[in-house]
């Protein structure tokens, strides 16, 4: 594999772009550049750029993509990122990835996990949580004894404001209207790979290593 894997994932909500992420970067040794967290580490650093962002979020409003390119900049300058990283959360859509072509900085390798949209409403809408202890079930794929309560201490399970069938698809049209167009702008370029998500994590793990190594020999 070439030395500086610099990379981005996409996929739709619930996809497990972000696991596969995590592992990616274990396995490479390379940083996940959080979007979210570079902004507000620059904020609290007072850099040139966090200051530009903080005047946006102290008033409520979206950081725009240029100072966000720019904070991108001063993060991928620190020496961690010299054999490679992964960009977490940008660009979102393609004038932000036209935006990172300009400010020079060259993404080798896309990975985009595949999964249909009626899978990530199935896999969404059937997880359940426990408010009192925060235990974690499925319906489906990992369902308490009894189906209703927590097995670890009885408290009734819910599900999240952000997991109920209609907001997942409302989600998945915005995913599909913004940032899907990103697979034509990297396969263009050459460094689109497709992996189709599996229903075991070590599954997808193993075609996107797979995909990476042959994208990047």
């Amino acid at each position: 594999m070439k030395k500086n894997l610099k990379m981005i994932f996409l996929g739709a909500p619930g996809a497990g772009k972000g696991t596969q992420s995590d592992i990616v970067a274990e396995r490479y040794g390379i940083p996940t550049i959080s979007t979210g967290v570079m902004i507000r580490e620059a904020i609290k650093n007072n850099t040139e750029m966090g200051l530009a962002a903080k005047s946006y979020t102290e008033k409520g409003a979206l950081v725009p993509d240029e100072v966000v390119i720019g904070i991108i900049g001063e993060r991928l300058s620190k020496e961690d990122c010299q054999n490679g990283f992964i960009l977490d959360g940008f660009p979102r859509t393609v004038p932000q990835a036209e935006a990172l072509d300009k400010m020079g900085v060259e993404i080798n390798c896309v990975v985009s996990i595949e999964v249909a949209d009626e899978k990530i409403v199935e896999r969404m809408s059937g997880r359940r949580v426990c408010a009192k202890c925060g235990a974690s079930y499925h319906t489906l794929y990992n369902p308490s004894n009894d189906g209703v309560n927590c097995d670890k201490c009885g408290e009734a399970l819910s599900i999240r404001k952000d997991d109920a069938p209609e907001v997942v698809k409302s989600r998945l049209v915005v995913y599909h209207e913004q940032t899907e167009p990103l697979k034509e702008f990297y396969g263009k370029k050459g460094v689109l790979v497709l992996v189709e998500g599996q229903e075991e994590v070590k599954d997808t793990t193993k075609l996107t290593l797979e995909a990476i190594e042959s994208t990047t020999k």
